[in-house]
């Protein structure tokens, strides 16, 4: 995210961020202090950006110059990989990757579990993590778990947390950070999963809770840097965690969740969030010259 301008904190901006958004323009506000900081997503806006920003200072933005805006507008999927390719192709993969699940069933599902699964008799039998899937050279097993979803709500949800918090991290630090934290996180959660006995298991929401973890401390720790989670968004997946863990959750038919993924990736996405917030450039968002600062449900 590119930084704009700063302005007084009691300056009312609504005029200035309709007539942006009326352009199509990205941007996000934010508080420091008694400050407003101005965010934009996209740095090839700013000098239209810029032109409205004169034409609000000198009192001339009014709804013809929202009127002015493009009247055309790109389509969904060409608006996500434009903003944030790195999230929308993640989404995309899952989405292929579940609808490859529906034609070709267990074949997709044996292919992509952290061990080789062999059906002897009516028995799963599961194989090893060492002698299988890292001596036998199947290391993309130790991935490819986080790929699989076990019905559409489950997709759905895990796709519409990796849209909002990698969007955030894409935007800010490039797809580069995204994807390093993703890496790591689809790591982490699935050994995390693994050690508890269950192998049948899969979902990205290990990862969500990794991003989870990551922009809300890097809010915290690098207000300036432009992440952003709402307090009660942040209380709602915590107390969501919990809930899985308890009895309860299997009474209201919330079964089958990979707790030991989601606490797993809450805990890396903090430490990944604690170890770039303590680095000059590790949190710091980009200026407005474009320079750095059936199984188991996851």
């Amino acid at each position: 995210m590119y930084k704009l301008l700063e302005l007084p904190g009691d300056l009312d901006t609504r005029p200035l961020r309709q007539a942006l958004w009326a352009h199509h323009i990205g941007h996000r506000f934010t508080h420091q202090e008694n400050r407003q900081v101005l965010w934009l997503v996209d740095p090839e806006q700013r000098d239209a950006a810029a032109r409205l920003i004169e034409l609000w200072h000198r009192g001339e933005l009014d709804t013809a110059s929202a009127a002015e805006a493009p009247r055309r507008r790109p389509g969904i999927a060409s608006q996500a990989f434009g903003q944030a390719p790195f999230s929308a192709g993640l989404i995309a993969v899952c989405v292929l990757i579940f609808l490859a699940m529906i034609f070709a069933g267990d074949a997709i599902v044996r292919a992509f579990t952290i061990v080789p699964l062999d059906i002897v008799g009516q028995r799963l039998v599961p194989g090893d993590l060492v002698s299988d899937t890292l001596a036998g050279g199947q290391l993309w097993r130790l991935f490819t778990p986080a790929l699989l979803h076990f019905g559409w709500m489950h997709l759905i949800f895990n796709m519409l947390w990796v849209w909002y918090f990698g969007r955030q991290v894409e935007a800010i630090q490039g797809w580069r950070r995204l994807g390093l934290i993703v890496l790591i996180a689809t790591l982490v959660s699935n050994l995390a999963q693994y050690v508890t006995g269950i192998v049948l298991f899969g979902g990205m929401s290990g990862v969500d809770y990794a991003l989870l973890g990551y922009v809300w401390l890097m809010s915290r720790r690098r207000p300036e840097s432009g992440f952003f989670v709402p307090q009660m968004l942040m209380v709602f997946m915590l107390v969501w965690m919990v809930f899985t863990m308890t009895d309860l959750a299997g009474a209201f038919g919330f079964g089958n969740v990979a707790n030991e993924a989601h606490l797993g990736g809450l805990l890396i996405g903090l430490f990944m969030g604690w170890f770039a917030s303590r680095n000059a450039s590790g949190g710091a968002g980009h200026d407005a010259s474009g320079e750095s600062s059936s199984g188991e449900n996851k």
